[in-house]
């Protein structure tokens, strides 16, 4: 086999890595709990979905290899110092023991073992699940240098087989047609913004700054030796898991839709899946799909609990990669004993703030050479987005904000909806622009200084 081919085979490997660390709890539930909502409007809020949980993940992956920059940090340090690193550690820990690590757990406990239970679960079954599961997953990130070769060579391949099946059983004998939507997807518009807003739960975005650096770093091992290369080659690698996580949403999105007339209306995403891979399979299509959902929950977990504890050792060398990979894991098992309900909706208000300033930045990675770097366009913009950000967050989580929410929601275009930020961010990026344009001289970013 030539040396080219050994490269791209090599690259394939890496794009399919890629997708397995995406591919988690969220990418299962949330698309098929949209599905059930949207309804006849399903395939709009698709749409939304797949611009919100595979675009701007590509688009993250791209602007990390883009920037040239070689972690978080650094990428956000163009803020400001202090931003960098409390932006980077939030997303870290949001993306890991705080949300998303406990939420693999979980997941993988509703689906792949509770219905298997005959007491129908216990809280002491899922803590014992758990503590296997974490166990599982601390072992397997122990040694992050064969990440590649365990995610991208084993468990993907096995992934997408058994999803395939449950593809062409679903399509053979469909369950239902999709009924009436839901309020929140009435009409085409409003399922297109809600499905942008429902990929928000997948955190795929802000993953894609920590999984983006095992892709250079992967790249580079590969041959890349020149940035252009790099480029190349991560925007390849994030194009496969892109198409294949394009692939996967419009297909549970659509098996949810169909499973409404069998199933009602769900409260997750979870009974979702469980229910329609019995009805479609009988005891074998629950058995695939806890295959499924243990290899996706578990691919997830190494990488992130390996990309959390490598950062974490990297601003803070006193403490041992080994010792981070424990301490996240056992933080990740606590979070996890409260349930999938309780971090499904704790979560939601963080992500309701971050997202728009992950946006933001993968915005102004992109535009960097446009505006010279000039670091005060990227406090304006930062700045503005992070105040609409901060509000969406806050009423999300219930926080009273009297005549300042209500003059927002009046006044600023898409701020009911959870999009007003999208202004903020464009007249920030102006006003920085402008303000850029007077001062005239160019203001150097803090790592060049």
């Amino acid at each position: 086999m030539s040396k080219g081919s050994n490269q791209s085979s090599r690259v394939i490997a890496i794009g399919l890595m890629l997708f397995a660390l995406f591919f988690g709890a969220g990418n299962l539930i949330f698309p098929s709990s949209m599905g059930q909502n949207a309804g006849y409007n399903v395939w709009w809020s698709v749409l939304g979905f797949i611009i919100s949980g595979v675009g701007l993940p590509l688009a993250g992956v791209l602007a990390m290899g883009y920037s040239g920059c070689e972690d978080l940090r650094q990428l956000a340090s163009r803020v400001g110092l202090k931003y960098g690193l409390v932006f980077s550690v939030v997303v870290y820990l949001t993306i890991g023991p705080w949300f998303c690590i406990p939420r693999t757990g979980s997941v993988s406990y509703e689906i792949a073992v509770r219905p298997f239970l005959n007491s129908g679960g216990s809280d002491m079954e899922m803590t014992a699940f758990l503590v296997l599961f974490f166990i599982i997953s601390y072992w397997l990130s122990a040694n992050p240098s064969k990440l590649v070769d365990r995610i991208g060579k084993i468990l993907t391949p096995c992934l997408l087989v058994t999803i395939v099946m449950l593809i062409l059983k679903s399509y053979l004998t469909p369950m239902g047609v999709p009924q009436a939507p839901t309020a929140h997807y009435a009409t085409a518009s409003m399922a297109a913004v809600q499905g942008f807003i429902d990929g928000y739960g997948t955190m795929d975005a802000m993953g894609s700054f920590v999984f983006a650096i095992l892709v250079i770093k992967f790249v580079k091992e590969n041959g890349a030796d020149t940035p252009q290369k790099v480029t190349r080659d991560v925007f390849k690698a994030g194009l496969l898991a892109a198409a294949c996580l394009g692939f996967v949403y419009v297909f549970i999105a659509d098996l949810g839709a169909t499973s409404v007339q069998a199933l009602g209306i769900l409260e997750t995403g979870a009974p979702v899946l469980a229910n329609s891979a019995l009805i479609l399979f009988g005891n074998a299509g629950a058995i695939l799909l806890a295959v499924i959902v243990l290899l996706a929950c578990l691919s997830t977990s190494i990488g992130l609990l390996t990309s959390c504890a490598t950062f974490f050792n990297e601003i803070y060398d006193r403490i041992s990669y080994t010792a981070y990979l424990r301490g996240f894991t056992i933080v990740s098992f606590l979070i996890g004993t409260f349930g999938l309900l309780t971090i499904i909706k704790t979560a939601i208000p963080v992500l309701m703030f971050l997202y728009p300033l992950t946006v933001a930045t993968i915005f102004l990675t992109f535009m960097h050479n446009v505006f010279n770097g000039n670091r005060i366009v990227y406090i304006s913009t930062i700045g503005f987005t992070c105040f609409s950000a901060l509000i969406s967050g806050l009423e999300t989580a219930g926080v009273p904000l009297g005549s300042l929410s209500e003059l927002m929601n009046t006044y600023v275009p898409f701020q009911a909806i959870g999009l007003g930020w999208i202004i903020f961010a464009l007249t920030g990026f102006v006003v920085g622009l402008i303000a850029a344009a007077i001062l005239k001289k160019p203001e150097t970013l803090p790592d060049e200084a």
